[in-house]
């Protein structure tokens, strides 16, 4: 009887322990499952919080690129209107028109090209927002020279002067300013044959569907597009002088080899062209006898 007594006890025993081992599994079981759900939850919090982060910075990235975009123009409309501003006892440029030849003039203004430099001397073409100013052999050391670039501002000091109807400034000395302002051309094709074109002298100017005439004669007594120096009496290096027409009228144009030598594209061009093409070009509304521009670029059109 204790035997069966003992027996019964032992196996009350057993499934008291398994019942235990399994109530603890499952309670086990239950926290990992909390545990699984809070960490998924902290997980996705963070991860909402990162695109949060990621959305703010793109939204300031752009911000940024537009601010850099806007930059730009802003800066240039602010070197467009000091462009405008004169230092005292300068002229504006209504006044030097209104001058009196051989008087003296001050003027300010800005290099958009310069001829080679020789024996201490410089010839600009320059111009600001309301016009240009031909300063011919202004005194210039190579150094102040070599300082002169596209844009650059200078103040200028000489006497007005023509010479076959070309306004310029003689005589002249340069002071290097801080300031830097580039023309864009002009399109001065309608005002050819009309008075007001003079207007627009000295100017960086274009010309558009012009089309190329005979400028004169070879030896063997053909038409040809070019000729060296007006007379044709020139060689490689010297001046081009080349024919273009408008609406049956037609004008001498130049490449003056002092601004555009030999190895420059517009010189190169000029002697590739034939007569009768149709051609856009750009230069400086120079005048001699009447309209007779310096031609930078020629390029052929359809």
């Amino acid at each position: 009887m204790k035997k069966l007594t003992s027996l019964l006890l032992a196996f009350a025993l057993v499934f008291a322990s398994v019942g235990c081992g399994s109530d603890s599994g499952n309670a086990a079981g239950t926290e990992d499952a909390a545990q699984t759900q809070a960490g998924a939850e902290d997980t996705a919090g963070e991860t909402a919080e990162t695109e949060d982060a990621a959305a703010e910075g793109q939204e300031a990235e752009a911000e940024t690129e537009d601010s850099a975009q806007a930059e730009p123009e802003e800066t240039q409309a602010e070197a467009a209107d000091s462009a405008d501003e004169k230092s005292e006892g300068v002229m504006t440029y209504e006044e030097y028109v209104a001058a009196d030849l051989e008087s003296e003039v001050v003027v300010e203004t800005y290099v958009q090209a310069k001829q080679s430099w020789w024996e201490d001397k410089a010839t600009l073409y320059t111009q600001d927002k309301d016009g240009a100013y031909f300063v011919y052999n202004a005194a210039c050391t190579e150094e102040e020279y070599n300082k002169i670039t596209t844009g650059s501002k200078i103040k200028v000091t000489g006497f007005k002067a023509e010479w076959s109807g070309e306004i310029e400034i003689i005589d002249a000395t340069i002071e290097l300013l801080d300031g830097n302002y580039v023309a864009e051309p002009l399109d001065v094709t309608t005002y050819l044959g009309l008075d007001e074109l003079v207007d627009f002298q000295n100017q960086y100017v274009t010309f558009k569907g012009m089309t190329v005439e005979a400028a004169g004669q070879d030896d063997a007594g053909n038409d040809v597009a070019f000729l060296y120096n007006w007379d044709g009496s020139g060689q490689e290096g010297d001046d081009l002088y080349f024919n273009v027409s408008l609406d049956g009228a037609t004008y001498t144009f130049t490449v003056e080899s002092y601004l555009c030598d030999s190895e420059s594209e517009v010189y190169k061009a000029v002697k590739e062209l034939k007569i009768g093409d149709k051609v856009d070009m750009e230069g400086f509304l120079y005048w001699y006898e009447g309209v007779n521009p310096h031609i930078t670029s020629v390029k052929a059109v359809n």
